[in-house]
């Protein structure tokens, strides 16, 4: 049975102030990811999801498409140690 990883997502480009963080949250959680995303001080949304890799591949597919207003020129993508999380979250 696959067991779970952690990533460490950074989105960069117009990704605050469009409902980038909600759209994420409803991604994960449709696809069963526990975690977190935040702003950033810098302008970039930072998204910590935990699942199976192919359903963090899925997500990071969405995090390339955004919400409707949001205009995505980048994600940095890398490992990230697993740490205890229940749900989806966003952070302030």
């Amino acid at each position: 049975m696959p067991k779970p990883s952690a990533r460490r997502f950074l989105v960069s480009g117009r990704v605050q102030g469009v409902g980038f963080r909600y759209f994420v949250q409803k991604q994960a959680e449709r696809l069963s990811l526990s975690g977190y995303a935040r702003n950033l001080d810098d302008g970039r949304v930072e998204v910590y999801a935990v699942g199976l890799d192919a359903k963090l591949s899925e997500l990071a597919g969405h995090l390339w498409k955004g919400p409707m207003w949001s205009d995505v020129r980048g994600v940095e993508e890398q490992e990230a140690p697993m740490l205890e999380s229940k749900g989806f979250h966003i952070r302030s």
